[in-house]
């Protein structure tokens, strides 16, 4: 009777990052862990790995995530040192955050000034340039997104929405806790954010 051999240290190891990222890792993540060229090229061909984009694959027997796409594109804003550097934003986080029934074509993803890839722009994408504080951020589903009252600023200032479903959102997500008064208030703080935050809450009920 066959058995199968127990998994290697390697192995353990590279399921545990995976895990972290929904099945998913990186050839340089692999490569970290020992895995040269030659022994990813086994991998896919073998149909253990499965290669969903340049440079990034998924672990062909983990579980799907609910929203394989999000870390997918995730992953695909990493920088130079192999660390992703993108926070979903902007009317893709509204809808994350169920403040909009509007279903965006595109995923808004907000990356560093500095961020550059020696690739064209995946057409599923919508690149915002900026920072994003850690206390304006998130993880929903396993990746960063701005939090409620950044994505309605964001989306505010940019106009891609009418302004009464923003009030509306807003309204909502003071209710549910998704903004809390001390956000708002932080966000005050900065003149360009008092001024929309004042604006919203004149229409909102």
């Amino acid at each position: 009777m066959l058995t199968s051999s127990p998994p290697s240290e390697r192995q353990k190891e590279l399921y545990q990052l995976a895990e972290s990222q929904g099945g998913y890792f990186t050839s340089k993540q692999a490569a970290t862990l020992g895995y040269a060229s030659n022994k990813r090229i086994y991998h896919v061909r073998a149909h253990n790995w499965i290669r969903e984009y340049r440079g990034i694959y998924r672990l062909a027997l983990f579980p799907e995530p609910e929203r394989p796409d999000l870390i997918l594109w995730w992953l695909w804003s990493r920088d130079r040192s192999d660390r992703p550097t993108g926070v979903f934003s902007h009317q893709t986080a509204l809808s994350l955050h169920n403040l909009t029934d509007t279903n965006p074509a595109k995923l808004d993803l907000i990356v560093p000034k500095h961020f550059r890839r020696g690739v064209p722009i995946p057409k599923v994408l919508r690149l915002h340039y900026g920072d994003v504080a850690a206390e304006d951020r998130e993880i929903v589903h396993g990746v960063p997104v701005t939090n409620a009252l950044r994505a309605i600023l964001d989306v505010w200032m940019e106009g891609s929405l009418p302004k009464p479903a923003l009030r509306e959102a807003f309204s909502e997500a003071m209710k549910r806790g998704n903004i809390t008064k001390t956000q708002v208030a932080m966000s005050q703080q900065d003149e360009g954010r008092a001024a929309a935050i004042s604006a919203i809450r004149k229409g909102a009920k």
